[in-house]
């Protein structure tokens, strides 16, 4: 009769926790289709991302480039500017000269005048006619003449220099033009110079 070999409980509770670990190993084996969906789903995320990013990345370099092409644009723009402005003004300026040069060439006309034959009278006349050159140069281009002798004080065109009474004018009336004032293009450029009435004083 042969005997039976008793092995030790930690022997078999070894071999026991063994065959636990094998299946639960074996189980996991046993799912590649769902360990092989978890690894897809990450890589598939990762793509998206780094698409995402290029995008970003490329709608910003888009956007810099826009940005300094304006850039570009506007310096051109302020420097075509400068250039027509400068322009403008040297051609007014050429048209005033060109008005002015008549005046100037009837001032030496004046002067190469022989002083023992000229007369006071064409003397005066001949200044006359330059101040009407002159003053019609000026007011084809937009200068204005202000001259406010017998009407109200405007302290936005006048510049009272002093106040005189006077019985035989209304109070603030200009009696007297110590400077003409003047506008260009409605704009006041020197404001007259006048004597203003005020009521007279009751000793």
């Amino acid at each position: 009769m042969n005997k039976q070999t008793k092995q030790p409980e930690s022997e078999l509770e070894s071999a026991g926790s063994e065959q636990g670990e094998v299946t639960e190993a074996s189980k996991q084996d046993d799912n590649p289709v769902e360990n092989g969906d978890e690894a897809e789903t990450v890589d598939s995320e990762f793509l998206d991302l780094q698409f995402a990013l290029g995008e970003a990345e490329r709608k910003m370099a888009d956007y810099k480039e826009a940005m300094l092409r304006m850039q570009a644009e506007m310096e051109n723009l302020r420097k075509r500017l400068i250039k027509d402005l400068e322009r403008s003004r040297k051609r007014a300026l050429e048209s005033v000269m060109l008005d002015l040069l008549p005046v100037k060439d009837s001032l030496e006309r004046g002067t190469e005048t022989d002083q023992e034959t000229a007369t006071v009278e064409s003397l005066i006349e001949g200044k006359s006619l330059i101040i009407r050159m002159l003053e019609k140069v000026m007011q084809d281009h937009g200068l204005e003449e202000i001259d406010p002798a017998g009407s109200g004080f405007d302290p936005e065109l006048h510049q009272a220099m002093t106040m005189i009474d006077s019985a035989e004018h209304e109070p603030n009336t200009v009696i007297e033009v110590m400077q003409k004032g003047y506008r260009l293009n409605d704009r006041l450029i020197r404001p007259a110079m006048v004597v203003v009435s005020k009521v007279p004083d009751n000793d």
